[in-house]
């Protein structure tokens, strides 16, 4: 993506009109029906040097759901609480996503991923409107965060699918 409006347009694109949560709940099961059978070295090799492989992105999908439970949570406690936004690329080299087994990054995103889910199914109609100031964003609520994430997800899956299809997969 060019820049961070195009980014978020296109995630919001991938999101709309349709039911978030279910898709939040499809896509942990649709990774693993991907990489299922594949080895592990063939999901660890990257498209180009510059690009994120299988593993890695299914290793940013698990420490991006890390960072959305905080802020969940955080808006929940504190409405209007002030939300810092990340450099994935920092993370992806501090957290040496390149070692993790795709296994136990698919791992920590199924069960962060079902922790939120438990959480967002509990929710009042007052608290999917509670909110944070993104740094980067602006004000955002649960709603919209959780929308956002559903659009990240098939952001994501669509590029593993090409990344596998690419392989011959």
């Amino acid at each position: 993506m060019a820049d961070t409006s195009e980014y978020l347009a296109h995630i919001q694109s991938l999101a709309a009109e349709s039911d978030f949560l279910a898709a939040q709940r499809e896509a942990p099961e649709l990774l693993a029906k991907f990489i299922s059978g594949i080895a592990d070295a063939q999901l660890r090799q990257r498209p180009q040097p510059d690009k994120w492989s299988v593993g890695e992105i299914i290793a940013h999908l698990a420490e991006d759901e890390l960072v959305t439970s905080w802020r969940y949570r955080q808006m929940l406690e504190n409405n209007g609480v002030q939300l810092a936004g990340f450099d994935q690329d920092l993370w992806a080299r501090a957290s040496h996503y390149e070692t993790w087994t795709p296994q136990d990054a698919l791992t920590m995103f199924r069960l962060l991923r079902e922790a939120n889910l438990r959480l967002l199914d509990g929710l009042s109609p007052e608290d999917w409107q509670r909110h944070g100031i993104h740094a980067e964003r602006g004000k955002i609520t649960i709603q919209n965060l959780a929308r956002h994430m559903a659009g990240h997800d098939r952001n994501h899956l669509e590029q593993v699918r090409k990344i596998l299809h690419s392989q011959g997969r």
